[in-house]
């Protein structure tokens, strides 16, 4: 895919030396491929705290992490290299806070793309400090590799599809990415008892569970009908389950999948939430694929 004369909008990928953050380069070259975009690999310098009584840090102290900085990124330019020869790779060093500078970088990307253990400070995306944030905030997706997951490029494209604004454009997300990798896509809706009080009406319990069952999924066919007409190739399959807990319903069908799409939170989120607990969870939980996170578009 080329991108014409518009402006360009790199996928950027967050590097700090360590394995976990090499995998995000190789992902995000290839999809930055797909998308006929740049790759930008971006090292943040994210300083450890130094004796309050110290007022500033001897000029070598920063030198030493910024250096380390750009052989890193150097390493990473001839991994995406290798990995996508003649991709156009761009690369910074920045001195900030890493969550903070990860978001300001969304604002003019396609994709951000990191790991989910680092050194540095990507050291806390395992636990999900740095990750949480930054799929919280960030302008553009987000996408969060797990160790070993940068080459799992075969299976299903699983997307939580649960009618908010925010699902359907996972949904466009995930058939883009589909119909790219020839991959079925999934399309898991789920739903509880709350969200059907509106339409107790007093008859048996089993009746009324099918009977929000089926208007459920009505709705995930019609969720699904554009992107289906815009995207014919993309064999689909629809899952609508009755859980507490959606992250479940999604992890039992991404069993074999190749990536899970999500939007940042979705119906039933508080109000002002910028994290769902689906999402979440996600970032927690998955092992076996990488986990992409769809945020409002400014």
């Amino acid at each position: 895919m080329t991108n014409g004369n518009r402006a360009q909008r790199p996928v950027v990928a967050g590097v700090d030396g360590s394995p976990s953050a090499m995998d995000a380069t190789r992902w995000a070259a290839r999809q930055a491929a797909r998308l006929g975009e740049p790759l930008r690999l971006l090292y943040v310098a994210d300083l450890p705290p130094l004796n309050p009584h110290v007022a500033a840090p001897p000029p070598s102290y920063a030198s030493a992490w910024l250096d380390s900085g750009r052989k890193w990124l150097s390493e990473a330019e001839d991994m995406a290299t290798d990995e996508v020869p003649e991709l156009p790779v761009e690369t910074d060093v920045r001195l900030g806070q890493t969550s903070d500078t990860l978001i300001e970088e969304s604002r003019g990307a396609a994709l951000l793309v990191l790991g989910t253990r680092g050194y540095g400070g990507f050291r806390r995306l395992l636990v999900g400090s740095v990750a949480s944030t930054v799929a919280a905030h960030a302008v553009c997706p987000v996408v969060v590799l797990p160790a070993g997951t940068a080459t799992v490029e075969t299976g299903d494209v699983v997307v939580g599809a649960d009618g908010s604004a925010l699902g359907v454009e996972a949904l466009g997300f995930g058939f883009d990415v589909a119909s790219a990798k020839r991959a079925r896509l999934v399309a898991v809706r789920a739903w509880h008892e709350s969200l059907a009080d509106a339409a107790w009406s007093g008859l048996p319990v089993r009746d009324e569970l099918d009977k929000v069952t089926e208007q459920e999924l009505r709705a995930l066919h019609a969720d699904l009908r554009p992107w289906r007409e815009k995207y014919p190739d993309v064999e689909v399959s629809e899952h609508v389950v009755r859980t507490g807990k959606p992250s479940d319903a999604l992890l039992d069908a991404a069993q074999r999948a190749q990536l899970i799409v999500v939007g940042s939170h979705g119906r039933g989120v508080v109000s002002g939430t910028l994290l769902g607990s689906t999402s979440q969870a996600l970032l927690h939980t998955v092992t076996s694929c990488p986990v992409a996170i769809v945020r409002p578009k400014e």
